[in-house]
C-alpha cells in the first residue's frame, strides 16, 4: 500500500493536468451554457460567483446530491478539496471533519446560516444529519473568523434546505439494502402569491455492522422532519421561518455495548427589508440544539447543548462596492448536562460580537476586507480580520492572495469538565494566522482552481502530563489543493487533489488522524433514461496518535451508481459502495483490561461492500 500511495500525487497530477485537454477536445453540442461558476453565499455573507469570492470554495449542488444520494454526510464530504473525514465505524458513528488539517472543533457547520455544534466538545455531530434534507452544500476553505467568530479556523461548511418554488411538487422515495437497511423520505414544496413552502420528512434505520473486528452489529436509526416557510411582500420585505429536527439512536462500542439517544435541531425566524434603495437590513433569531443521552457499561451522561442567537445584518450597495455591517449576541447553555451524576461548574456563557466587511471592486483589482470583535464571558475578547486581493489576468483567469486570522474557543469540556484535574478554567483561545495564494481558471464548460496556504496555530490546547488541558502547543499546517470540473455533452467530471502537511511544532510529528495526500474523482454520464456514475477516493496513511506510533494504512475505494427513469416522474436508483470490499480504518479506539491494566488499540472499521436500491417519485 505504501508504494501505491507514494505514487498518488504524480498520477493524480497527470490526470488533472490532462482534464483541460480532454475538455478542449470536446464540443458542447447542446447549445446551452453549463454553469460551473455557481453562486456562493458562505464565503462573504452575500451572493457572489465562485470566481468572485477570492476564496477556495466547493459547491455540491442538488444534481450531485441526487446522483450520489449519500447515506451520510461523511460519504459526501470525504475527499473533497482540503477535506478529510474520520469515522469510528459506519452508520451514525462518531465522525470528525478536518478542513485543511485543522481539528473538527476548529471548523464551523451552518444550516441555512444557523450554527449547529456541541458546546461541550466544540464539534458538530455530522453523523446525525440526513443528506436528503438538503439541496446544496458549500465548503469554504480558509479562516472565516472575521465573519463567523469562534472556530472558523480551517473553514466553514454550510448546508442549505430547499425553499420551494413553482407549482406544488410532491416527492416520495423508498428503498433499502445491505445490513438490513431501510430508507424512506417524502417532501412537498412549491410557491404561490409570494409564499414559498417546503415540508419534508425522512427515516433511516439499519442493523449496522461491527465497528471492530469480531464485534457485534451496531445499529442506527434517524427520523428527521423539516419545515421551511417564507413570504415576500410587494415592497421587497420578507419574513420566514425554519425548523429542522432529527432524533434517533446509535449503538457503539465502549468496552461493551453502549447506546446514544440523540437530538439535532435548528429553528429560526427572520425578517428582512429594504430600508432604502441601497440599504437592506435583516434580523434573525435562532436556536440550535445538540442533545445526547448515553448509557455505557462504565458511565452514563446527558448533554443538552443549546445555543440562542440574535443577529442583525445590514448590506449597503455603494455603486460597484458593497459593505456589510452587523452585530450578534449568542448564549450557550448546557441545561441539565451531567456525566456520571456530576454537573459542570459553569453551565452557560454569552458572546457579543460586531463585524464589518467591505467588498471593493476596482476592476481588474478587487478587494475584500473584514473585521470582527468578539467578547466572550468565559475567555475574554478576540479580534479577527482578513484581507483578500484578486486580480483578473484576463476574462478567464483570476489570481488571488489573502491573509486571515481566526481563533478556536475553549470548549465547556476543556474549561469546566466535572472530573477533578481534567479541565482548566484559565485556558485562552487558540489563535491562528493563514496566508493563501491561489489562481482560478473559469470557462463555459470547465474550470480549475489551484491554491497553496500556510496556517500557524498558537496556544494550541493539549493535555499536559497529568491530562489537564493547557495552552502549550503550536502547529504549522502547509498544504496545496487542486480542483477541476467539466460538463461536456452528457459527461460530468469532478476531480480533487489535496496535499496537507500538519505538523506539531513541539515534536515535529504529524497531527493525529490527518492524512497528508488525498484524491477524489467523480465521473457521471447521462444515457437517455439512464445515468451511470462512479467515484474513486484514495488517501495515504495517517497516525491515530500524536506520538505517531499507531499507523493506519492508506486506502482506496470505488463507489458505483446507476439511475433509470422508467416512467414519467418515476425513477430507480442503485448504489454499490466500496465495490472491492476494501477493509480500512481512519481511527482507532482503546480497550482497557481491568485485570492486567493494559490498554490495547483496535481499529474502527468502515463499511465493506454495500448495495442500496431505491424507488423515487417526483421531479
Amino acid at each position: 500500500m505504501k508504494s501505491r500511495t507514494s505514487a498518488l500525487p504524480g498520477l493524480a497530477a497527470f490526470g488533472l493536468a490532462t482534464l483541460p485537454l480532454a475538455v478542449q477536445a470536446q464540443t458542447d453540442t447542446s447549445g446551452q451554457s453549463v454553469d460551473l461558476n455557481p453562486m456562493v453565499i458562505t464565503a462573504s455573507l452575500v451572493p457572489q460567483t465562485a470566481d468572485e469570492t477570492l476564496a477556495s470554495v466547493t459547491v455540491i449542488d442538488e444534481a450531485t446530491l441526487r446522483r450520489q444520494d449519500p447515506v451520510s454526510l461523511s460519504d459526501l464530504l470525504r475527499g473533497q478539496p482540503g477535506v478529510d473525514v474520520t469515522t469510528q465505524g459506519s452508520f451514525g458513528k462518531q465522525s470528525s471533519v478536518f478542513i485543511r488539517g485543522t481539528g473538527s472543533n476548529a471548523n464551523v457547520l451552518l444550516i441555512d446560516g444557523i450554527r449547529l455544534r456541541s458546546a461541550t466538545t466544540g464539534a458538530a455531530a455530522w453523523e446525525f444529519l440526513d443528506p436528503r434534507m438538503f439541496e446544496r452544500a458549500e465548503i469554504v476553505r480558509g479562516p472565516r473568523g472575521s465573519l463567523y467568530g469562534a472556530d472558523a479556523v480551517g473553514g466553514v461548511v454550510q448546508l442549505f434546505t430547499p425553499e420551494g418554488e413553482g407549482d406544488p411538487q410532491p416527492r416520495v422515495s423508498a428503498g433499502g439494502g445491505s445490513f438490513d437497511s431501510r430508507r424512506y423520505s417524502a417532501s412537498f414544496s412549491g410557491a404561490e402569491g409570494g409564499t414559498r413552502y417546503h415540508f419534508a420528512a425522512s427515516r433511516f434505520d439499519t442493523d449496522g455492522q461491527p465497528v471492530r473486528r469480531g464485534g457485534d452489529d451496531k445499529g442506527f436509526d434517524n427520523t428527521t422532519g423539516l419545515v421551511r416557510l417564507s413570504h415576500a411582500f410587494d415592497g421587497g420585505g420578507e419574513v420566514g421561518m425554519l425548523a429542522l429536527r432529527g432524533h434517533g439512536s446509535t449503538e457503539f462500542d465502549a468496552s461493551g455495548p453502549a447506546e446514544d439517544d440523540f437530538v439535532q435541531q435548528v429553528a429560526a425566524v427572520y425578517a428582512q427589508t429594504p430600508v432604502t434603495d441601497t440599504w437592506a437590513s435583516r434580523v434573525t433569531l435562532s436556536e440550535a440544539r445538540d442533545e445526547r443521552d448515553t448509557v455505557a457499561p462504565t458511565y452514563t451522561s446527558l448533554f443538552e447543548n443549546r445555543t440562542w442567537t440574535a443577529q442583525w445584518k445590514n448590506t449597503l450597495a455603494l455603486g460597484q462596492h458593497e459593505l456589510v455591517l452587523g452585530a450578534e449576541y449568542s448564549e450557550d447553555d448546557l441545561g441539565d448536562s451531567q456525566t456520571s451524576g456530576l454537573r459542570f461548574d459553569e453551565e452557560s456563557r454569552y458572546n457579543r460580537a460586531v463585524f464589518a466587511q467591505g467588498l471593493l471592486d476596482f476592476q481588474p483589482l478587487t478587494t475584500q476586507l473584514s473585521l470582527r470583535h468578539d467578547d466572550n464571558e468565559a475567555f475574554g475578547e478576540e479580534l479577527t480580520g482578513s484581507l483578500a486581493l484578486g486580480y483578473d489576468l484576463d476574462d478567464h483567469h483570476t489570481l488571488r492572495a489573502s491573509y486571515g486570522t481566526a481563533f478556536r474557543a475553549p470548549t465547556f469540556n476543556e474549561l469546566y469538565f466535572p472530573f477533578a484535574g481534567s479541565s482548566n478554567p484559565d485556558l485562552d483561545a487558540e489563535t491562528s494566522d493563514t496566508f493563501e495564494l491561489g489562481i482560478r481558471g473559469q470557462y463555459s464548460a470547465w474550470f480549475w482552481d489551484l491554491a497553496a496556504y500556510q496556517t500557524e496555530v498558537d496556544d494550541l490546547i493539549a493535555p499536559d502530563a497529568s491530562f489537564r488541558p493547557v495552552n502549550v502547543n503550536e502547529a504549522r499546517i502547509r498544504g496545496a489543493e487542486l480542483a477541476a470540473g467539466a460538463e461536456i455533452d452528457d459527461w460530468t467530471l469532478q476531480a480533487a487533489l489535496t496535499y496537507t502537511d500538519p505538523e506539531d511544532h513541539r515534536t515535529g510529528n504529524q497531527l493525529a488522524r490527518r492524512a497528508t495526500q488525498s484524491l477524489r474523482l467523480d465521473v457521471d454520464r447521462e444515457l437517455g433514461d439512464w445515468s451511470l456514475g462512479a467515484s474513486w477516493i484514495a488517501q495515504n496513511h495517517r497516525y491515530n496518535d500524536s506520538a505517531n506510533q499507531q499507523r493506519l494504512p492508506g486506502y482506496g475505494i470505488v463507489n458505483l451508481r446507476a439511475g433509470w427513469q422508467f416512467a414519467p416522474m418515476w425513477s430507480l436508483r442503485a448504489i454499490v459502495e466500496n465495490v472491492t470490499d476494501k477493509e480500512y480504518a481512519t481511527a482507532q479506539g482503546t480497550e482497557f483490561d481491568p485485570v492486567t491494566f493494559a490498554s490495547t488499540p483496535f481499529d474502527f472499521i468502515n463499511t465493506g461492500r454495500a448495495a442500496f436500491v431505491s424507488v423515487h417519485f417526483g421531479q
